[in-house]
């Protein structure tokens, strides 16, 4: 249960970033100040989280040296060819992040975050055009939900697509298509590493590449020390240190399909802060929408979950 709850408060971490966001810059701070502040705060706790891990893992090294219990076996250790790939797997949160940021300045934050959630068939377009396979029944009638979610929750019927300005709906969707990329590198960027040090260059490389495209002026016009930092913090603490931290302790536990399906929590919950705190109207329509949404991301992950139950059942039968 600990595993479970721990990967729910990742998924819940994400779902309020958008209302930071939309508050940042109601401020009148822009976007690479607000990126910029997140990245930097979220990568010093990131190294902090590193250099404990590695303090840890000395002492328990003294300690097995000193008695006849054996250590476990050590993770990969990282060289610099390494440390390079983890930093260009890195840059695609980046990516992602001024995309998404720039669409909420053009769009409401519920139908940011809708279109930012297009990622889970747009992966398996990517991943179907890739290995040269047609999806499955089930991916179909998947990508069927989702795409009926989507109009309902976007209010795309009952206001009409005209209703929204074009720009941030291409950078809404630009969003998940540059997360989906971060999924699929991400994942084979070193996996042996331990994630405290996956985590600290991925996001240190992510930092470099923002510092280039939008030089850090904030760190010394005197921005920093105002609202911004409480902005950076709070967008530092809840998206690039909390959910990488509590997703590396449970999903290796719950599993990637059981992950899945508790991550899809970070849409509500984007939604539900942006209804009561942007005081942004959210039709029941709209949210029979996010509800067909939730299915979609839930459905493949549950058949998944039933077809591993019932060959586990076969295999203990024969």
């Amino acid at each position: 249960m600990k595993y479970l709850i721990s990967v729910l408060i990742g998924a819940m971490s994400y779902g309020i970033l958008s209302t930071i966001v939309v508050l940042a810059y109601g401020q009148g701070y822009k976007l690479g100040e607000v990126v910029g502040t997140q990245l930097l705060i979220g990568c010093i706790l990131a190294w902090l989280l590193a250099l404990y891990t590695k303090l840890r893992e000395n002492r328990k090294q003294r300690h097995s040296a000193g008695t006849a219990v054996p250590s476990k076996p050590a993770a990969t250790r990282l060289t610099w060819k390494h440390r390079v790939l983890l930093m260009m797997a890195g840059a695609p949160t980046v990516i992602t992040g001024l995309l998404y940021y720039q669409s909420l300045r053009y769009i409401p934050a519920s139908l940011a975050i809708i279109l930012l959630f297009q990622f889970t068939w747009i992966s398996v377009l990517i991943q179907a055009v890739s290995k040269r396979q047609r999806p499955d029944k089930i991916t179909i009638l998947t990508l069927i939900l989702l795409f009926g979610g989507t109009l309902l929750a976007a209010g795309i019927l009952n206001q009409g697509a005209a209703e929204f300005n074009l720009l941030g709906l291409m950078l809404g969707l630009l969003s998940a298509v540059s997360y989906s990329m971060f999924i699929i590198f991400s994942g084979k960027a070193v996996p042996s590493a331990h994630p405290a040090y996956r985590s600290a260059w991925m996001v240190t490389g992510g930092l470099l590449l923002l510092f280039i495209l939008f030089p850090p002026y904030f760190l010394f016009n005197g921005l920093l020390w105002g609202q911004l930092l409480l902005f950076g913090f709070l967008l530092g603490l809840f998206g690039a240190f909390i959910p990488p931290l509590l997703f590396a302790i449970g999903v290796p536990h719950i599993g990637g399909g059981m992950a899945g399906i508790i991550g899809a929590v970070e849409l509500p919950v984007a939604v539900l802060m942006s209804s009561f705190v942007l005081q942004e109207h959210v039709s029941l329509l709209q949210w029979t929408g996010v509800v067909l949404v939730l299915l979609g991301v839930v459905l493949p992950e549950l058949y998944k979950l039933r077809w591993r139950n019932n060959q586990a059942v076969s295999s203990s039968s024969v």
